[in-house]
């Protein structure tokens, strides 16, 4: 096995491993977004200890998928380093938006609103975990365009040999990436169908909520399928 087999190894099962948070991260902002703006209307006690409890899942998922995310950037510059100084004219853009944009968004907010509680005013508080929604959505369309651009290179020009970005609009309307970002999309709607079933709804009227166990069990293994066929 040479060291190219090697590094093509380390770098699949990094991302692998972080891949799998990515849907899990923006379902579970999604699903305690819902729950709390459910709890923010009627006040139920049994909504705050669901957002609560999904809220401190969401902060784990986010913490393990930066962790993984820091190990995947230092394998493009310590293993594919004259990858990276090739196309980087071209890949790094949308690296660099997600990171300044978008994940400065939702880490962020994502710390307001766990120190927030009770220090903001409740439709502020509300509105932070909505950013962390939108900003995890954001920082997976960054992420999927920069990965997609890899396998259909589209908005660029050779000039001395290396590729130059030309044009962004065609890098985020690349079919690949409208394919790929759509099947994440499917994979969190999975997620939150399989935690905000319809018991949820007769839930208003019931001191505690209930599961169907075998609708929550056929949603969940819907979403670990959508979301490991990437």
């Amino acid at each position: 096995m040479s060291t190219v087999d090697l590094a093509r190894f380390q770098f699949a099962w990094t991302s692998v491993n972080h891949f799998f948070f990515v849907p899990v991260t923006i379902g579970l902002a999604l699903l305690t977004a819902l729950l709390q703006t459910w709890w923010y209307r009627n006040k139920n006690p049994d909504l705050l200890r669901l957002t609560r409890f999904f809220g401190t899942l969401l902060l784990i998922s986010v913490a393990v998928g930066v962790v993984t995310g820091l190990v995947q950037e230092f394998e493009f510059g310590m293993n594919w380093g004259a990858y990276s100084r090739l196309v980087g004219n071209v890949f790094g853009p949308p690296l660099a938006m997600e990171g300044l944009a978008a994940f400065f968004l939702e880490s962020t907010f994502l710390g307001l609103w766990v120190f927030g509680w009770d220090k903001l005013s409740r439709r502020v508080h509300l509105l932070c975990i909505w950013l962390v929604a939108a900003g995890s959505m954001l920082s997976a369309a960054f992420i999927l365009a920069a990965n997609s651009w890899m396998h259909h290179p589209v908005g660029y020009k050779m000039e001395g040999g290396k590729p130059q970005l030309d044009n962004i609009v065609a890098v985020f309307t690349n079919p690949v990436f409208l394919w790929g970002y759509g099947k994440v999309v499917l994979a969190l709607s999975e997620l939150v169908q399989a935690f905000f079933p319809r018991t949820f709804q007769r839930a208003r009227h019931q001191a505690v909520l209930r599961f169907h166990t075998s609708e929550l069990a056929f949603r969940t293994l819907g979403f670990i399928a959508s979301s490991l066929h990437q």
